[in-house]
């Protein structure tokens, strides 16, 4: 199985501390933002490599992260040539590339690289091991208002999504799309069929969950603990002050 981090947008809405510098490697709790996920992934066995999807313009900046980090698991890098905002893949586009770059034919398990929460991967894994059906990440943001910033899910009793809308002005849960999905082997081959389409939107990876759940039968798994998508300061802060409470001695 390979894991696949998406570390290569352009952040706009932390201007001006990611006009030079990528996200993911911003510091929380006096550690890069992705090497939380890199952790994650440490203590899942069956994961025999990560791959770093990023850009041409902060490609270096990765290269010199990857150069000081301590992993047990090969990690590799693999540039989109993208340069600018204006050029972007997105996330659906970057997934595309990424999977035909590497020729990727293995289960897959990909995170968004400002994804921050603090539960473990394990029992996420053991309810993908072995499904032949794709699997999102879902976190409980307990406040339908808010909910509307995000992609909004509907879980059946049997876990399978029975509803997903990106960013809905009437959310129908309070359940969100954590960007952290599961592809089984079988299902890659349908990221390139939804990109071949024109007419599907290419950044949020909540647009392909809503064509796939169409497709395939799609499952959640609702996460516990706490979780952040660092796309502005707002949550950038908090994810900060989260952490310093967390390691300042008692």
């Amino acid at each position: 199985m390979k894991a696949l981090i998406l570390a290569a947008g352009y952040a706009t809405r932390l201007y001006p501390l990611t006009k030079e510098y990528p996200k993911p490697l911003l510091e929380v709790g006096k550690r890069p933002i992705i090497n939380y996920i890199v952790d994650k992934l440490e203590a899942l066995d069956d994961i025999d490599e990560i791959i770093v999807v990023t850009n041409s313009k902060f490609i270096s900046k990765f290269k010199n992260w990857l150069k000081h980090l301590d992993s047990s698991k090969r990690i590799s890098l693999v540039d989109d040539l993208t340069k600018s905002l204006s050029d972007r893949r997105g996330a659906i586009g970057d997934m595309n590339f990424a999977i035909n770059k590497r020729r990727l034919k293995d289960d897959l398990i990909v995170l968004g690289g400002d994804n921050l929460f603090n539960t473990g991967l394990k029992k996420f894994f053991s309810f993908v091991k072995g499904n032949n059906n794709p699997v999102i990440g879902v976190y409980n943001i307990k406040d339908r208002r808010q909910a509307k910033k995000y992609g909004v899910i509907k879980l059946d009793k049997d876990n399978r999504v029975v509803d997903f809308k990106e960013k809905p002005e009437k959310p129908a849960s309070s359940l969100v799309a954590m960007c952290l999905y599961y592809f089984p082997k079988e299902k890659l081959r349908l990221v390139g069929e939804y990109f071949k389409s024109k007419a599907n939107k290419r950044d949020a990876t909540g647009f392909y969950i809503d064509w796939l759940s169409k497709k395939a039968a799609v499952y959640g798994f609702v996460f516990d603990g706490f979780w952040y998508d660092i796309g502005d300061y707002k949550f950038y802060r908090q994810a900060k002050q989260r952490l310093m409470r967390k390691q300042r001695p008692a």
